[in-house]
């Protein structure tokens, strides 16, 4: 298991610990070019195939760094991206240096919530009106927020919020009041993650 398998960037000390992650490996640790440090594990492969469990594992890597030391900032990297070497990975972080340094600064101390709601079957709803709660509720606590995609017609809303730590019991008690008001949806709350939907920083070969 030679190449390098790789979850996340930061500008942390270094970390080090056993866990179950992704192609079967038991060891996470940090490869170093000066201040970055990118968060890897051994593969055996520059190609990894995306499995449920190894989604998951690159999740749970993600979480337990930015669980560590009273909450540690990582930029995440998409699923699948793995390097021959130490060399190769360090050439990597020396060319997007000022693109990591930027998208740490964008969330450093924030974590990414996710809500959805969804429309009771048969409800009627004037999504219109609904948005506009969740942005008096939400916006005003939330760092930023994306929307994404309205998959199936009873989804109503679907956005991605970046929220600072400290805010997360502010912004916890904000969705409560928002699912007691509407009796006609579905509140699909999630997270924390790391904040994949607000950072975009391409590394290494994009297929």
């Amino acid at each position: 298991m030679t190449n390098r398998y790789v979850y996340g960037v930061m500008t942390d000390d270094p970390v080090e610990f056993e866990t179950d992650a992704v192609g079967d490996a038991d060891h996470v640790y940090t490869v170093s070019h000066r201040r970055l440090s990118a968060v890897v594990s051994n593969i055996d492969t520059t190609d990894p195939e995306e499995t449920d469990e190894d989604a998951q594992r690159h999740d749970d890597v993600l979480r337990e760094v930015m669980d560590r030391d009273g909450g540690r900032t990582i930029v995440p990297m998409q699923f699948g991206m793995a390097f021959e070497s130490d060399r190769a990975l360090k050439n990597v972080l020396r060319g997007a240096r000022p693109a990591f340094r930027r998208a740490i600064n964008d969330i450093e101390g924030r974590i990414e919530l996710g809500l959805k709601l969804v429309r009771e079957e048969d409800a009627d709803v004037d999504p219109d009106a609904i948005e506009e709660a969740v942005e008096d509720e939400l916006d005003p606590i939330a760092a930023q927020s994306v929307p994404n995609d309205l998959f199936s017609d009873r989804l109503v809303l679907n956005r991605s919020y970046l929220v600072e730590r400290d805010d997360r019991e502010r912004f916890d008690e904000a969705v409560a009041r928002l699912e007691d008001g509407h009796d006609d949806l579905i509140v699909r709350y999630t997270g924390p993650f790391a904040p994949y939907s607000f950072v975009d920083v391409k590394i290494g070969a994009q297929r």
